[in-house]
């Protein structure tokens, strides 16, 4: 579309938009008024029923496994006994008031940017969508949040309870602190958040008008001179909810600031007891302020430098240390910012060359490994690699470890034997999509996933594995444990080679691991439960399971469930009608 030039076709341009974008903001708040409350009730009651519920097992079960554990040294696990009544008291409380305030928020806000998405979609009638549109889809993505809710507090809490106190290796050495230290670092830490907390909080209030100004000021220009993101004419309508909603988000960054100073304050302990020194902890509570103040500058593109001093409180101040790097990356970031500086309107924030690289979300990728995962799931099923025992024990006794962590290792151990063979510098996971450090979802935690994949994939890269031994992998991850070369002895693997047989198990086994790990996300969980749906379909459809004329257990064993299997659960009685509707049905992931 033609872009507005000169001062009087872009005030045409500002004065013609306000109608349409009035219109769109009344009907959207009053879709919020109307569906907020709804959201605050179901997030509200039931994740407090939740974590109320699971409030004196969480105690005790915390308790036990932090008293039972021996990778923690004597010392720290008295201190952590001595504080954890407070943290756990407050658990409810946290519960209510974060369900009740991410229930107002989310109740409003996802109606009222639904009803502003419209004028981007294909949709032929976009009035009626207006309407109607982000109603259905809010309620629906709240009892998401609960069932995640619930996942995280029955599953991964209780996993990462488990792993706490399973049995240490006999050459890993438990974590602890020195009994002689321990005074000076309590000393320190009430120093440290009467200082630094309230410190850093006005640092993040002073410069929350620049945050401000510096906000409007661009979107300002980019919505009356249609520049920018708003080159488009269907991004017009974002542009002033944008800047109605900008000073939310400058004040979410300075409540995050508050919370984070907390955080920064409790680290001056940390550098006591690595320097074994008050002296230091006391230079670290001044200097942090400093770190944190330059940190701003960058990112808000003001001066270089602070004005607070920033002593040194380290022997060695070349040994960085979080903070360091955390200043480091907010230098690079601005580096990086004015390369770009004189490109930016035309090139960075063009809406169409954005979809041009597109940037893959969280949603896309975990729907690939789990599409993998079933088309995986059904060839080894056929192949008597997955039997339908595995998938009862999974359902009835919670015994899962083939289909949870095998499974979706060998999916993504195809994946680098894939990536490897194309001289990817990515990851090729599909014949038309490759997931790069350009392109992955801007998240952590998939950041913590995808590269040591990428270490792995040149690993893969350099033992150049022949096809014999590739299949043979099949085999050898899911039917072995790959603890020590000699387990494969009897396997039929091509190579003699222990050393290349031990490379090997340590691939498997760091992807098993990343698997456990992302097993205890709560998208895993429900798209997981669903992926068993699946092949116990399949066992199902090749009458290798008998369908008993009365049914309908399975959608309560494997949605009504908090976790699969720990519920007692005597037969495995499935209607095939209603397994057929149950993997059928589409999942939101938040």
């Amino acid at each position: 579309m033609k872009v507005p030039i000169g001062f009087i076709a872009k005030l045409w341009s500002f004065i013609s938009f306000l109608p349409f974008f009035i219109l769109l903001l009344c009907l959207g708040i009053l879709k919020g008024v109307i569906i907020g409350p709804a959201v605050v009730v179901i997030m509200v009651v039931g994740n407090s029923s939740v974590a109320i519920g699971l409030w004196l097992a969480h105690i005790f079960w915390t308790y036990y496994c932090v008293l039972k554990t021996k990778r923690v040294g004597w010392v720290l696990k008295m201190v952590t006994v001595l504080l954890l009544p407070l943290p756990l008291v407050l658990w409810p409380a946290v519960a209510i008031i974060g369900s009740l305030l991410g229930g107002v928020g989310f109740g409003f806000f996802a109606p009222l940017i639904a009803t502003f998405e419209v004028i981007g979609t294909d949709h032929k009638d976009k009035c009626f969508h207006c309407f109607v549109d982000g109603c259905y889809s809010t309620l629906e993505t709240s009892c998401t949040v609960v069932r995640d809710f619930t996942d995280i507090c029955f599953h991964s809490y209780f996993s990462f309870m488990d792993d706490l106190s399973e049995e240490m290796p006999a050459d890993e050495k438990p974590i602890d602190i020195s009994l002689s230290k321990l005074p000076k670092c309590l000393f320190v830490i009430p120093i440290a958040i009467v200082v630094d907390v309230p410190l850093i909080t006005t640092v993040a209030i002073c410069k929350s008008p620049y945050m401000l100004i510096i906000g409007w000021k661009r979107l300002l220009e980019d919505l009356i001179g249609r520049e920018g993101p708003f080159l488009e004419t269907v991004c017009v309508p974002f542009a002033g909810l944008a800047i109605l909603l900008w000073p939310l988000a400058v004040g979410g960054a300075v409540i995050a600031a508050t919370i984070s100073s907390f955080g920064l304050a409790l680290y001056s302990a940390m550098v006591v007891h690595q320097e074994d020194s008050v002296k230091f902890g006391l230079a670290y509570i001044v200097a942090v302020i400093s770190l944190f103040d330059e940190y701003t500058n960058d990112m808000l593109y003001l001066r270089e430098g602070s004005c607070f001093p920033r002593p040194r409180y380290r022997e060695n101040m070349k040994t960085s240390d979080g903070l360091d790097r955390m200043a480091s990356i907010g230098n690079d970031f601005k580096n990086v910012a004015e390369n770009i500086r004189g490109s930016r309107l035309v090139s960075q924030r063009s809406k169409t060359l954005k979809q041009a690289i597109q940037q893959y979300t969280p949603v896309q990728v975990w729907d690939w490994l789990f599409k993998s995962c079933q088309v995986n799931g059904r060839i080894l099923f056929r192949d008597g690699l997955i039997d339908v025992k595995d998938i009862e024990e999974c359902i009835v006794k919670g015994r899962c470890k083939k289909l949870a962590i095998k499974l979706p290792a060998w999916s993504i151990l195809q994946c680098l034997f894939a990536s490897a063979k194309s001289e990817s510098s990515g990851l090729v996971i599909s014949d038309e999509v490759e997931l790069t450090r350009t392109n992955l979802p801007r998240d952590k935690v998939f950041e913590w996933f995808i590269g040591p994949l990428l270490v792995m994939k040149e690993q893969i890269k350099g033992l150049q594995l022949s096809e014999e031994e590739e299949l043979c992998l099949r085999k050898l991850v899911m039917k072995y444990e790959n603890v020590k070369p000699e387990d494969w002895d009897d396997s039929g693997f091509p190579s003699k080679d222990h050393v290349r047989r031990a490379q090997l198990q340590a691939i498997i086994r760091r992807l098993q691991g990343i698997v456990g790990s992302m097993s205890r996300m709560p998208t895993f969980r429900r798209k997981f439960k669903n992926l068993v749906k699946v092949l116990y379909l399949e066992a199902l459809q090749a009458g290798i399971i008998a369908t008993p004329p009365q049914g309908g257990g399975l959608k309560r064993r494997l949605s009504g469930q908090g976790s699969i299997g720990k519920a007692g659960v005597n037969h495995l009685a499935v209607n095939k009608e209603e397994i057929l509707n149950d993997t059928q049905v589409p999942e939101d992931v938040v």
